[in-house]
């Protein structure tokens, strides 16, 4: 199974960037699906955005042309850029690995908060 570590978050001003970093261990990234996901409090948890073994990346409405996801596997490292970050971008973002492509992620980090003041 594999390990996910995310870090990169932090308090930024509305209208900064901020760079998310997933580091996964025990398995290379090649073999799973990229996902990240965010949880506000009180909120359902979201799919941001997603990066498949193949394909095209996906965006949520909500950040497409703000948000880039992007896979490094040479370093086993998956990112999310930010930028022109809202405060309606403030929460919990968590990585996230799907093994079999079938849109189940059953490998998480412990997330990192990200909190956009306005």
């Amino acid at each position: 199974q594999v390990q996910l570590v995310e870090s990169g978050g932090g308090l930024v001003q509305a209208g900064g960037s901020l760079r998310l970093a997933c580091a996964a261990s025990g398995r290379t990234i090649s073999n799973y699906d990229m996902a990240w996901f965010r949880q506000a409090p009180g909120e359902q948890r979201e799919l941001v955005a997603s990066a498949r073994r193949a394909g095209a990346p996906t965006y949520a409405d909500s950040v497409r042309g703000r948000f880039t996801i992007s896979r490094d596997t040479a370093k086993n490292t998956v990112y999310l850029q930010m930028n022109n970050l809202k405060p309606e971008d403030t929460a919990v973002y968590y990585c996230a690995a799907d093994e079999y492509g079938n849109g189940r992620y059953d490998a998480w980090g412990q997330g990192t908060q990200v909190t956009v003041s306005s």
